[in-house]
């Protein structure tokens, strides 16, 4: 009787264990964009400077915190006409004690691959993929005092595993700028797109709340995949609040609101 070698068996494994991965990653890509019923979305702090400062923001953060997100999106899901009234239940989850892998800043295919496999192993050590993680959106949000200079790092959101990683401060002022940013993310996970430029600026028309507008100049909303209001085709500022970012129909149409 023949025997497998290692060398036959650890291919056949890997390829076996990334047939499971793209598996698994289909059917929660379908489950999160069918809209039937609300999607669930756990947020999972995270003190990202062991500060104390961050550490008692974080304690008095509560399901009520993100409430806005699901009111926001409820309004633009009733805007686009979709038939279900609350297209998101937010809710906080228990607190992670260690940081993500983070972004390399070199994205090149291979090094993101790679870092995607890491914060993959990364969540499934903190959050195992059980039968309910599988359909719910996992948000790691970092969060950190920020009262120096240095910038936030880069936040993102995941299709394949429903996954997001937020990097925000730790202060009250800036709580409903975290949210937009957390919405941003979340709508990523469901097949948003940016629709920013190389300057962090939107994108003219795709990251435009209303390109059609006239005037065109200023805008009165973000669109929420850019983020930013215009004021003219060079000039754009942050909005303060989700009350001042909208979804237009080329998002809505990535993440199956509309055909």
């Amino acid at each position: 009787m023949k025997v497998f070698s290692v060398e036959f068996l650890r291919p056949l494994l890997l390829f076996c264990s990334m047939l499971c991965i793209a598996g698994i990653t289909a059917h929660q890509i379908i489950y999160s964009r069918a809209w039937h019923k609300p999607l669930e979305v756990v947020i999972f702090p995270i003190n990202g400077d062991n500060s104390l400062q961050t550490h008692n923001y974080i304690n008095n953060l509560s399901d009520d915190s993100f409430i806005e997100i699901d009111d926001w999106l409820a309004s633009e899901a009733r805007r686009h006409k979709l038939p279900l009234n609350r297209p998101t239940r937010t809710r906080l989850g228990t607190r992670v004690k260690s940081v993500p892998p983070e972004l390399p800043v070199d994205k090149g295919v291979i090094r993101t691959v790679l870092w995607g496999l890491q914060l993959r192993s990364w969540v499934f050590r903190h959050t195992p993929d059980d039968k309910s993680n599988l359909r719910r959106v996992r948000v790691f949000v970092v969060y950190q005092k920020g009262e120096d200079e240095k910038p936030l790092a880069h936040s993102v959101g995941l299709q394949q595993g429903l996954i997001g990683v937020v990097h925000a401060f730790a202060q009250a002022k800036q709580s409903a700028q975290n949210n937009i940013v957390i919405a941003h993310e979340i709508l990523h996970t469901v097949g948003a797109s940016d629709k920013y430029n190389f300057h962090g600026g939107p994108e003219y028309p795709i990251g435009y709340a209303n390109p059609l507008r006239q005037p065109l100049f200023p805008q009165r909303y973000a669109e929420i995949m850019a983020g930013r209001i215009p004021t003219s085709h060079y000039q754009s500022y942050m909005a303060r609040s989700l009350k001042s970012v909208r979804i237009n129909d080329l998002t809505a149409r990535e993440i199956a609101w509309i055909d």
